[in-house]
């Protein structure tokens, strides 16, 4: 019976411990693993529709961009979810906020960007999170 209290004692220092090592891993970003993945996967996918409707809301042009080409797309797994995503947009012929039927714009109106967008990511819930963004245009 002896023995009871002492391992209680033991547990509970187990956990107290635990619980002070939690906020220093919160905090670590602990890299797990990065990997090329395909455009139609469905967080990638549901990422780039995102991040086409984020980029429209910043743009001031009053024509809608779409994502023409998906130069490449990499799911990162730390700590969160994050995905890495190289794709070429374009002006369309649709005003915002129409986006049905819209094709690439031509002559002195088309207009071309190339964008590296950085997202968090937890699509299970819908929340997204621009990390880095960086477009250059044609």
């Amino acid at each position: 019976m002896m023995a009871e209290p002492w391992q209680a004692l033991q547990l509970l220092l187990a956990i107290l411990l635990t619980l002070m090592a939690l906020p220093y891993q919160a905090r670590k970003k602990t890299f797990l693993s990065i990997h090329e993945v395909m455009a139609v996967e469905n967080y990638a996918k549901d990422s780039l529709q995102w991040i086409t409707d984020q980029y429209n809301k910043e743009s001031d042009d009053k024509y809608h961009f779409r994502i023409f080409r998906v130069l490449k797309v990499q799911r990162q797994i730390t700590d969160h979810l994050e995905y890495h995503l190289n794709v070429e947009m374009q002006r369309t012929t649709c005003q915002k906020p129409e986006t049905t039927n819209c094709v690439p714009q031509e002559g002195e109106l088309h207009k071309q960007v190339n964008c590296f967008f950085s997202v968090f990511a937890v699509p299970w819930f819908e929340q997204y999170k621009i990390l880095n963004k960086s477009c250059s245009s044609d």
